[in-house]
């Protein structure tokens, strides 16, 4: 590359690396991603570092894991403070947008109240524990004024007009949102629908919806046209800042971040009903009864079909899982589509042979494996790997499977724009990988996950985290001496934990001791003295 490189980082919410046909799967359509896969390195095992959609989004924009970060659940908003590798790329020139879903602030739908006293309150579920008042920060700056930092996100405040967003919103120059899962129109998109002459009131969402799938209220047809789908909308807006980048002669960091195919899977015709419900395969793991595992698996199967925790994993009944699975299949045909068009645009422009095209999710999810789907308790295969392509002019496709995972985005792109990381960031760039898939930069990944909320039965709040290696994944939890260890090269599916195996004793001390070591590793030393 004879100058700085455009980089153009695509993004999918809650997307495995098997509902992708690089990733192996043989139903799905994903010929736009399949032809991108062709020309980049494939890491086939990246994985997220937290299983949810803020603390994965706010750990790679940061650099570093949700506990660094403090950004450790959906909930709470990434410090405006805290440096980004965006914001490097913007002091040195680029132009940097965002369009679609950011996450990188707490996105409640609803105006708070002074007191807090109508936070959103999963209690019903059994879920939740309202957390005490007067602890953590001096100020607690999440229920002040509606002037607050963190507000940016808030599907009220988008709805009482165009939100102008902050001249610098962690890096980015340009930010237009979308803030819903589904299909209804939110944010920026809500008024981009209007400006096109739709209604964003009465289009997408359930209330809405033209063919509701009774069974489970996660599932519908939705009457959203395509035009406003927001698929359409971020492909817009995304490719329109290209145009202006190339046109003013300036290098350009475009994320354009997609919501599909995250639940809830409302999805418009024709792609709702592209998929075959009878076609879709059940995975090998649908019936594991979890005679070895974790007691929040073993409930959940007890229950299957019949407790459907709202957005939160639970044991789906066999049609429940083929309905939920067709149409995240269509969504994610839809998703590849509007993909395709942000590669025919660097075409175009001619600018393909300068733009480094990056491709991920923030996580996975369960997808039916071990009777199970969603997320959340979970660091199953399925939940915390993801797919990861990068094709980058001057290195030669492959595939390969040295590990990475989402917090080596940032130095990885930092180094391809000849920037320097700064301190505190906690991956490594990918760079030896990408001119060797044979080269190594990491033995190991962290993976952490905690809410307010008792997902095990264990009268405490919920924390775990993994270790993932070349062959195995140890997974503890905090206040239980249950635990997950797996052999991933003899049992690929986890279908055999061996926590309390006496033969695996040894390996399970190792596997214990390298989790404390990366632990220290990643602790937050961002802050040096003077």
């Amino acid at each position: 590359m004879s100058k700085k490189p455009n980089f153009l980082f695509i993004m999918s919410d809650q997307l495995r690396l098997d509902r992708t046909g690089f990733g192996g799967n043989k139903i799905v359509q994903t010929p736009n991603l399949d032809q991108l896969a062709a020309r980049s390195v494939q890491f086939n095992r990246a994985y997220c570092n937290s299983p949810s959609c803020g603390p994965s989004r706010a750990s790679l924009t940061a650099g570093r894991m949700p506990s660094a970060t403090g950004s450790w659940t959906n909930a709470i908003s990434l410090d405006p403070e805290s440096n980004t590798f965006v914001r490097v790329l913007r002091n040195s020139g680029y132009k940097t947008g965002l369009f679609g879903k950011s996450h990188l602030q707490d996105c409640i739908d609803r105006r708070p109240s002074k007191d807090g006293s109508n936070m959103l309150d999963l209690s019903k579920l059994g879920l939740v524990r309202r957390p005490p008042q007067g602890e953590g920060r001096a100020v607690e700056r999440r229920w002040q004024q509606e002037t607050d930092w963190d507000k940016w996100e808030r599907h009220w405040l988008h709805k009482e007009g165009k939100v102008e967003m902050p001249e610098d919103y962690y890096g980015y120059d340009q930010v237009e949102l979308t803030l819903n899962h589904d299909d209804r129109p939110g944010g920026h998109h809500y008024w981009w629908v209007k400006e096109q002459g739709g209604d964003p009131d009465t289009i997408g969402g359930l209330a809405n919806t033209i063919d509701p799938f009774k069974p489970w209220d996660q599932v519908w047809k939705s009457n959203c046209p395509l035009e406003y789908y927001t698929t359409t909308y971020i492909t817009d807006r995304a490719t329109d800042m290209m145009s202006k980048a190339v046109e003013n002669d300036e290098p350009f960091f475009i994320t354009a971040s997609f919501p599909d195919p995250h639940h809830p899977f409302g999805v418009p015709e024709p792609y709702y009903s592209m998929y075959d419900r009878e076609a879709i395969p059940i995975p090998e793991t649908f019936y594991n009864e979890h005679e070895d595992g974790m007691p929040q698996f073993k409930k959940m199967v007890s229950e299957r079909g019949a407790n459907k925790r709202g957005p939160f994993s639970f044991s789906p009944s066999l049609e429940q899982f083929k309905e939920a699975t067709a149409a995240e299949y269509g969504s994610i045909t839809l998703l590849d589509e509007g993909i395709g068009q942000l590669l025919a645009k660097l075409d175009e422009l001619g600018i393909a042979d300068n733009t480094v095209v990056i491709f991920c999710a923030d996580h996975g999810e369960l997808g039916g494996d071990h009777g199970l789907i969603l997320k959340f308790a979970s660091h199953h295969q399925g939940v915390i790997q993801v797919p990861f392509l990068i094709a980058a002019p001057g290195f030669d496709p492959s595939q390969t499977d040295s590990l990475a995972c989402l917090l080596d985005i940032g130095q990885t792109v930092l180094d391809l724009a000849g920037e320097q990381p700064y301190i505190g960031m906690q991956g490594h760039s990918l760079r030896p990988v990408l001119q060797d898939g044979s080269a190594h930069v990491r033995d190991s990944v962290l993976v952490e996950e905690a809410y307010q909320a008792d997902f095990i039965g264990l009268g405490k709040d919920h924390y775990m985290q993994s270790i993932v290696t070349d062959q195995h994944r140890l997974t503890i939890y905090f206040g239980s001496e249950m635990g997950e260890l797996y052999d991933l090269e003899n049992d690929p599916l986890e279908t055999n934990n061996l926590f309390d195996d006496p033969q695996a004793a040894e390996l399970k001390t190792q596997l214990m001791s390298k989790l404390i070591q990366e632990m220290i590793a990643h602790r937050d030393l961002s802050r040096y003295p003077v």
